[in-house]
């Protein structure tokens, strides 16, 4: 299963993620099959940089996003914008 997740990154006590698609079987921070973004919670307010036609691409073929992951998709509109592009079908 294809999962949308964070990948650490930075030093101790200063992480930064990227956000990935990666096959659920494969450590967190192995390999990935592609970069959706970055997310950096050290930063006042925490900086997202999402790119949303990749991460509707990922969730159209099945990708599951953690609840993490949700999270920030949620406070970004793209989940609201997957459900609507999913009824409008």
């Amino acid at each position: 299963m294809i999962k949308l997740r964070l990948q650490r990154f930075g030093t101790t006590k200063k992480p930064f993620y990227r956000i990935v698609a990666a096959d659920s079987r494969k450590p967190r921070d192995g390999r990935f099959l592609e970069i959706v973004g970055v997310y950096d919670p050290t930063r006042e307010p925490a900086y997202v940089q999402i790119e949303n036609e990749k991460v509707l691409a990922w969730l159209n073929k099945g990708a599951q996003p953690t609840d993490t992951v949700r999270s920030i998709f949620s406070k970004a509109g793209i989940i609201r914008q997957f459900v609507a592009e999913k009824n409008s079908k």
